[in-house]
């Protein structure tokens, strides 16, 4: 289907269902009356996001059951509905519930002065994410990117009465423009090679003349730069402790765990559509150049992110730097990948649903989105009242709290990678698969910054059991940051003790070929 007819709205729901709810939600906000307490706002928001995801699951109830043949079109293939998308927004809309119930209560007026717009402000957010995800189609890609990024800049700078904040907000908005310049910049380029914006005609064009392949070279070093930042992979990722450090802690968490994972939805269709395979039917394998530079990417992220956490002192900080490793290890999905058919350059059908890798990367982006959230939610009920934010804020925590503190170290074993949790076998499947495709080094440099990860990721645990506070401020304790904090705990050991259910899930779901390029 092409042109956007009124009956094809119904497939839009999910994106109407937040649009709708945002603009209602900040009338409400604006007629309500001061004393009233904003929690409504967060209540209303939370009901507005479980029905964009009930719309979610239910347009891909007959992709999965296999009712309906074809994957959903619009607007002349710019916007697809199909099992890759649903699954990713199922992802960010869980994220984005779980980010709101843990802000519900929590926050206080000293964090961000008007807790409404926090509330109103996500959902476009996560609006912006569903539109990458689902984005087959440059131009719609990028008003999403913008979308989900300039609500991300604001949301940073409602904690006005915090200078820290404020200079994040700034950095953030400096170095997230320029980022956008340079995925811009690599998109006219494809848009001057191939002249289409359209992901799936292009790679079809792409092929035609090696000659192309310099510029071609030129355009996805911009992309993948950009898209870097977004994701807050080194060498990119300057910006991200200060932000982290200056942003309320649900606005830290939701830059940590929603905005990445739309980062990574995006980056894993664009990579996988455009350009994966690409000269394998001339004497110029371009693609493997262009997946060695997500090598040495990824590789860099988990040198660098590990080694810089090691130092922190700041727990903020600290996930910051966490934040920037685990984007390396998501990284590690995307560029393994099945040798291409050198006699068929549009081979993507021929291969399985497997080799993709899909099903590994969608696991260990589930459990880091639960880890994330998780580990924030007890950095808000630990430091929400002492405004305390160095590690030393969980000092004996086991002694005052034991059941919170049960719950942190079932967090921090999935984010360190014990066995048995979520983050274990997420890092092992990738790890196998690694090592499968005969990356020796970049699996050894996964091995090593795991095992330095320990350090940090346990500085935690000695602090609430080893150490004791003098002036241990009382904890934030609301039922759903209390609620929050053991979904994340106990959903992330469910995943170490059912993880081939799961994987098998995602593959029974998602057909590789015929998802990305049918």
């Amino acid at each position: 289907m092409e042109r956007l007819q009124a009956s094809d709205l119904i497939y839009l729901a999910p994106e109407l269902t937040l649009v709708i709810s945002a603009i209602v939600i900040s009338l409400i906000d604006l007629l309500l009356p001061r004393r009233i307490n904003r929690d409504l706002i967060g209540w209303l928001s939370l009901l507005g996001i479980a029905g964009s995801a009930a719309f979610v699951v239910f347009h891909a109830m007959p992709l999965v059951n296999g009712s309906d043949s074809q994957t959903i079109s619009l607007l002349y293939d710019s916007y697809r509905v199909d099992d890759f998308a649903n699954i990713l927004k199922l992802i960010l809309l869980g994220g984005g519930v779980l980010i709101t119930l843990m802000s519900i209560g929590a926050v206080k007026d000293s964090d961000i002065q008007h807790r409404g717009e926090y509330y109103y402000l996500l959902l476009p957010a996560l609006i912006g994410g569903m539109i990458m995800a689902s984005s087959a189609e440059l131009i719609t890609l990028y008003v999403g990117l913008e979308v989900l990024s300039i609500t991300s800049y604001i949301l940073v700078a409602l904690r006005k009465n915090h200078t820290g904040a404020t200079e994040g907000a700034f950095k953030y908005l400096v170095t997230g423009s320029i980022a956008s310049a340079f995925i811009l910049y690599g998109m006219s380029f494809l848009y001057g090679i191939t002249s289409t914006t359209q992901i799936q005609y292009m790679r079809h064009m792409l092929d035609v003349d090696s000659s192309i392949f310099p510029l071609l070279y030129i355009s996805y070093i911009l992309m993948i730069g950009g898209f870097a930042f977004k994701i807050a992979a080194a060498p990119f990722h300057t910006w991200a402790a200060d932000v982290y450090q200056g942003a309320a802690t649900p606005v830290t968490t939701f830059l940590a765990a929603v905005s990445k994972a739309a980062g990574f939805a995006i980056l894993f269709r664009v990579v996988y559509v455009t350009f994966f395979g690409l000269g394998s039917n001339t004497i110029v394998p371009v693609h493997h150049d262009l997946f060695s530079v997500l090598m040495v990417l990824a590789a860099a992220a988990m040198i660098l992110g590990n080694t810089m956490a090691l130092k922190e002192k700041n727990i903020k900080r600290l996930m910051a730097y966490s934040g920037v490793a685990n984007a390396g290890y998501l990284l590690v999905p995307i560029l393994n990948h099945p040798l291409p058919i050198l006699n068929d350059p549009y081979f993507l059908y021929h291969t399985t649903k497997h080799e993709s890798m899909f099903s590994e990367f969608i696991y260990y982006l589930i459990a880091y989105v639960l880890m994330n959230i998780g580990m924030f939610a007890a950095i808000m009920m630990v430091t929400g009242k002492s405004r305390n934010e160095e590690l030393s804020a969980f000092a004996g925590l086991y002694y005052r709290a034991p059941a919170t503190a049960a719950a942190i170290i079932l967090i921090v074993l999935s984010l360190a990678g014990i066995p048995i949790t979520g983050g274990f076998f997420g890092k092992f499947f990738i790890l196998f698969g690694t090592i499968q495709s005969q990356i020796y080094w970049l699996a050894a440099v996964m091995i090593i910054t795991s095992v330095i990860s320990y350090y940090y990721y346990f500085a935690i645990v000695r602090q609430m059991f080893m150490r004791s506070s003098f002036h241990a401020a009382e904890l934030t304790r609301t039922i759903p940051l209390t609620a929050v904090l053991w979904i994340c705990a106990l959903a992330g050991v469910l995943m170490g003790f059912f993880p081939q259910w799961l994987v098998g899930a995602i593959e029974s779901i998602f057909h590789y070929g015929y998802d990305l390029f049918g």
